[in-house]
C-alpha cells in the first residue's frame, strides 16, 4: 500500500474528506483505482466504512480514519514537511496548528521526555495567499 494514490487518499482523509465522490474530485483518481485502494485501506483497518444517507436517497458509505489510520498522521505530516522544504516553490499549502491554542506547529524530532501532542490535538488549516496592498 505504498503507492502514491494510497498516500493521497490518506492525506485527503486527514483533511476531513469522507465521501467517495469527494476523494475522486479532489485527487483525480480513476474509479477502479479508488475502489481498490479504499478496500485495501479498510482491510488494513486504516479506514472504516461509515453508512450515511442524504434525504430519501439510498444508503451510501463514507470512509473515516480509524485509530490505526490516525496514527499514520505523523509519518504523513513528516512526508508533507519534507516535500514542502524541497519542492514547494511558494511555501506550504497548509499549516499544522494546536487545536486548543491555534499555535503553529512543526514536525520535528524531540527529546524523549519532551511533551507531545497527539494527532487528534492538531488541526490542518489552509495557508491562504496574502493579499497585495
Amino acid at each position: 500500500m505504498s503507492d502514491r494514490w494510497t498516500i493521497l487518499i490518506m492525506r485527503e482523509a486527514f483533511y476531513g474528506v469522507m465521501r467517495y465522490d469527494d476523494f475522486r474530485a479532489d485527487i483525480g483518481i480513476p474509479r477502479s483505482v479508488l475502489t481498490d485502494r479504499l478496500k485495501r485501506l479498510v482491510d488494513a483497518k486504516m479506514l472504516e466504512r461509515i453508512p450515511y444517507r442524504e434525504g430519501n436517497s439510498r444508503t451510501r458509505y463514507g470512509y473515516a480514519l480509524t485509530d490505526i489510520g490516525q496514527s499514520f498522521g505523523l509519518p504523513l505530516l513528516a512526508l508533507m514537511a519534507w516535500g514542502d522544504a524541497h519542492f514547494a516553490e511558494h511555501g506550504s499549502a497548509i499549516s499544522i496548528v494546536d487545536r486548543s491554542t491555534g499555535q503553529k506547529l512543526k514536525v520535528a524530532i524531540v527529546p524523549e521526555d519532551a511533551p507531545e501532542l497527539g494527532i487528534r490535538e492538531v488541526r490542518i488549516v489552509p495557508n491562504l495567499p496574502e493579499k497585495e496592498s
